[in-house]
């Protein structure tokens, strides 16, 4: 999946500035930036929820077949190729937890509400995958957010398609759904050639999980390539607009940063002074 000079605004202001960005089969690409860079609205743009300004294009190509443009599509094939779990979700009413993963399964029923027959499989696997099997049964109004956020991603995977958009998956998980979190979206990429497009505002997990970065400031990409060539100190500086340090973790080898703000400037100044 790719999109080629993505450009939108909202009313006059415009928020994303011809941006372009490929999604690969079998790797995590994720999204970074400060709050209002464009990060969400090139997700939701892709997804075909947010309208493009004229020569904005998104391109899918199949597993078996040839690029196309996705506004070519039907919503239903659409929604058969990409699957999108935006930032916040309704709180489902009188549904319990099967059943609101097997929403995910909406494209695939007839328009008469024709049988799914994969549905059963394909929902008991996104429970699986997910960790969200032992809640099937309860009333999905009753669970906590980090549970419902599990859900919601539960439908996602159900929904079975090649591209997987994800924004801010990680909001409301606990420290533990965290890294198993991420660890399912590195398993999806590796295991099932899945494109996974993933917005995140924590950079440490962004450079642990993501094979691309593509880094937004101000509706612009402003760099996009390997975690250690757009993760560096001066970039990340410039774009916060706060002073950040970057350094390699001894013990796992990854890339990780770190944010200087005053109270640590307080301590560097007294360390000086003694």
């Amino acid at each position: 999946m790719r999109a080629t000079e993505m450009s939108v605004s909202y009313n006059s202001h415009q928020v994303l500035h011809t941006v372009a960005l490929s999604l690969r089969p079998g790797h995590v690409t994720a999204l970074v930036g400060p709050n209002g860079s464009g990060k969400s609205t090139l997700l939701r743009a892709m997804a075909r929820l947010q309208p493009a300004q004229a020569g904005s294009r998104v391109l899918l190509k199949p597993s078996d077949g040839e690029e196309l443009d996705a506004l070519s599509l039907s919503p239903r094939a659409f929604a058969r190729q990409v699957a999108l779990m935006p930032q916040m979700r309704p709180v489902p009413s009188g549904l319990d937890v099967r059943s609101v993963v097997e929403l995910g399964r909406h494209p695939y029923r007839g328009r008469l509400g024709a049988r799914d027959p994969h549905a059963a499989q394909a929902v008991q696997r996104a429970l699986r995958l997910t960790g969200t099997a032992d809640l099937a049964d309860r009333a999905a109004d009753q669970l906590s957010g980090g549970q419902l956020q599990r859900v919601w991603l539960a439908s996602c995977l159900a929904q079975g398609t090649d591209v997987l958009l994800l924004d801010e998956p990680t909001t409301y998980l606990d420290l533990r759904y965290q890294v198993e979190l991420l660890d399912l979206i590195r398993e999806l990429a590796d295991d099932h050639r899945i494109s996974v497009g993933v917005v995140l505002h924590d950079l440490d997990q962004a450079a642990a999980v993501a094979d691309h970065i593509a880094l937004l400031s101000g509706g612009h990409l402003r760099a996009a390539g390997p975690p250690e060539a757009v993760l560096t100190a001066e970039l990340l500086t410039e774009v916060y607009g706060i002073r950040v340090e970057t350094f390699t973790d001894p013990l796992t080898g990854r890339l990780r940063t770190r944010p200087i703000g005053r109270h640590h400037l307080r301590h560097e100044r007294a360390d000086t002074t003694r």
